[in-house]
């Protein structure tokens, strides 16, 4: 239920950037900014929120949220319009949603990921394995 209340939030905030910079400024009509809302904004929570929000910090997350809106809405724009020559539209977008998700990262954080069954953020652990030696080296004479 909690990442229903969660989807409930970010949706519409997508759907109400992508609008006004899409919708406004491009002339996007309203399926097809509703379309990319949906497609960015699952697939986003799914791989920004719950998996690396999880694993890095509110900063990372953001920029990889950033980087992904870009990417997607590019492409999904591109692939949706008869004109190739859009990506000011597609990078304010992009922009809008880093900010919006800077803040929805902290909601996140308090309200879904404290209460799972989560790994909590720890900071990766590398060791070097050690052994002997699997052949023998011979020893210099001297």
């Amino acid at each position: 239920m909690k990442h229903l209340k969660a989807l409930a939030i970010k949706l519409p905030v997508i759907f109400l950037i992508s609008w006004l910079f899409l919708g406004r400024v491009e002339g996007l009509t309203t399926g097809d900014i509703i379309l990319i809302a949906l497609a960015f904004g699952i697939v986003e929570y799914l791989v920004g929120d719950l998996l690396l929000l999880r694993r890095t910090n509110n900063t990372v997350a953001t920029f990889a949220d950033f980087g992904l809106a870009l990417i997607v809405i590019w492409f999904m724009v591109n692939s949706m319009t008869p004109v190739n020559d859009f990506f000011l539209a597609p990078l304010l977008t992009s922009i809008g949603i880093a900010v919006f998700e800077y803040f929805f990262h902290k909601y996140v954080e308090r309200n879904i990921l404290t209460s799972d069954n989560e790994i909590r953020r720890q900071p990766l652990r590398y060791q070097t394995e050690s052994s002997r030696e699997l052949t023998e080296m011979k020893k210099k004479e001297k």
